[in-house]
Parts: structure tokens; C-alpha cells; sequence
């Protein structure tokens, strides 16, 4: 006889009757936490979409909407991929070279010893999701700039990652008070996935700009596309043109 407050019939008494009885609660249980994620996802979605409307009301500093067109805020750094370089500290070296008087090699040690900043800045992925106001530490390219004494010629910054990846930045876009070369987020050390130990910011243009797992920055003269440029994405990339592809 089977209780009817949970209609379980006696397993110890019909053995041959687990096996089916498990998976009925399974698929119970699997049907709540289904609907569960499903209202949840929901909220999320509400969320992202609350965040989306307020960004697109609010303007930046140079009058542009604070959400460029074709983006979605988000709520948390999303990872994208890559070939993923060495996470450890103990590995890091930065290289600052090419059009300039004085180059430079910095350890991590190095690195942080140097002026230290904390910036607010926005990031827009090409793919269409912003991530916005997070708190980016670091070092300005800026200043790495005026102690490599960058020449008066450079024009564009190479920024170098690992297993040979590349993206070219207007050399305008480098000096900018919020381009920096940063380590933490929001207080927090980058997740390997995200660039540790070290990657580039440049906030102003699409985030495939910002390299991870950076290894060098180089000074040129002249432009020189990179990884994703000469794969068919724009050579500029700002979101507010939407210059995702060439």
C-alpha cells in the first residue's frame, strides 16, 4: 500500500520499483529547477534590459549616449576566448619599445611600483554587450609613454599578447586618461580567462581592442593591423560609428 501524503510505494518491500521511482523524482525535480532557471534567466534578462534604457538616457561627458547603438548592458565581465597566456605573476614581463628613445622591460613588481591609478570606465564588446562602470587599476599608457620618451613621429600603439596576438590603437586613443594597462577590476585581480595577469584597456573602442594576456607595448610610426583587423573586423573599431567590421 502506498502513502498518500507522498504516493512513494514501499521501496524495501518492491525493490524492482526504484529504479523507476528515481527516476520520476528526477524528473520532477528536474522540472522545478528547470522553471526555476527559466524565471530566473527571466529576471536577469528584466535587469539587463533596465540597465540598457537608463544607459541609453544618460550622455557622456562628450555629449555622446552613454550606451553606443547595438549594445546591451550587462551585469558582469563576459569571458570571449582566446588562447589563454601564463596567468602567473611570477612570469609576467612587459615590454615598452619601438618608436622611442628608451625602452623598457617591467616585471609585475616593476609594474606596480610605478604610479598607480583607478579609473570608471565603460567597455563595449563587438558582439554587443557593454559592461558598465567598472572600477579598472592600473598604469596609464600615458605615462609609460613619457618614461620610454615616445617619438614625436609615433602614431599608433601595438598592443602585443600572447601566442603572437596583436591589436592597433590610434595613438590618440593610448594617451587617453583612462587607457591604461590594468590588473584589477572592480578590486579584484583579473580571472585567467579575462587577461591575468596584466591586459590592455582602451575603453573607448570595441573591447577586442583591450588585449589580454598583454606582453608588449610597441610605438610605430606607422599603422600595423592586428589579429582580428586583418581577419576582417574594422581597423578602427568605435562603437559609437558601430565599426564592428571593414
Amino acid at each position: 500500500m502506498t502513502d498518500r501524503a507522498n504516493d512513494c510505494p514501499d521501496l524495501e518491500r518492491h525493490p524492482d520499483l526504484a529504479r523507476a521511482w528515481d527516476r520520476r523524482t528526477f524528473l520532477k525535480t528536474a522540472a522545478v529547477g528547470t522553471a526555476f532557471m527559466a524565471a530566473g534567466g527571466a529576471l536577469v534578462r528584466i535587469a539587463a534590459d533596465d540597465l540598457s534604457r537608463e544607459a541609453r538616457a544618460s550622455k557622456r561627458p562628450d555629449g555622446r549616449p552613454r550606451l553606443p547603438p547595438g549594445q546591451r548592458a550587462i551585469e558582469y565581465l563576459k569571458p570571449m576566448g582566446g588562447t589563454e597566456g601564463n596567468g602567473d605573476v611570477r612570469a609576467f614581463k612587459l615590454r615598452v619599445y619601438g618608436a622611442v628613445k628608451t625602452p623598457l622591460e617591467l616585471d609585475y613588481a616593476a609594474l606596480l611600483k610605478l604610479p598607480q591609478v583607478q579609473k570608471e570606465a565603460d567597455v563595449h564588446c563587438v558582439t554587443g554587450w557593454s559592461l558598465l562602470g567598472g572600477l579598472w587599476k592600473g598604469v596609464q599608457i600615458a605615462l609609460l609613454a613619457e618614461k620610454a620618451g615616445v617619438a614625436s613621429d609615433a602614431r599608433y600603439v601595438i598592443l602585443e599578447a600572447a601566442h603572437g596576438f596583436t591589436a592597433n590603437v590610434p595613438l590618440s586613443e593610448a594617451m587617453k586618461d583612462n587607457a591604461l594597462i590594468t590588473y584589477r577590476l572592480n578590486g579584484k585581480p583579473f580571472a585567467r580567462q579575462h587577461g591575468a595577469p596584466v591586459r590592455g584597456l582602451i575603453p573607448d573602442l570595441y573591447f577586442w581592442k583591450s588585449a589580454k594576456w598583454l606582453t608588449a607595448i610597441r610605438f610605430s610610426k606607422d599603422d600595423k593591423p592586428g589579429y582580428w583587423e586583418v581577419r576582417g573586423y574594422h581597423n578602427v573599431g568605435d562603437p559609437w560609428k558601430e565599426q564592428r567590421y571593414a
